[in-house]
């Protein structure tokens, strides 16, 4: 999938993952995609929940080699 920026919260732990996305999302544009690479595991409930509070869209969600990898895209 394609993004637009890519931010990288490896090695930090909450709230740090949500903190610096809430921040990235503020610099873009409406229907951009903002790439998070997290090793921090409770960022797959955090980005969920961050999702459903601003009414951004968590297009995706995995997890590959002990890495989280979520696409959110700003309303």
């Amino acid at each position: 999938m394609s993004f637009d920026k890519e931010l990288d919260t490896r090695g930090m732990n909450c709230p740090l993952p949500i903190l610096k996305t809430k921040k990235a999302l503020a610099d873009m544009a409406a229907g951009q995609v903002l790439k998070v690479v997290s090793t921090d595991a409770g960022s797959v409930k955090d980005m969920q929940a961050f999702a459903n509070q601003t009414g951004n869209t968590l297009v995706s969600s995995s997890e590959e080699k002990g890495e989280y990898i979520f696409m959110m895209q700003k309303k």
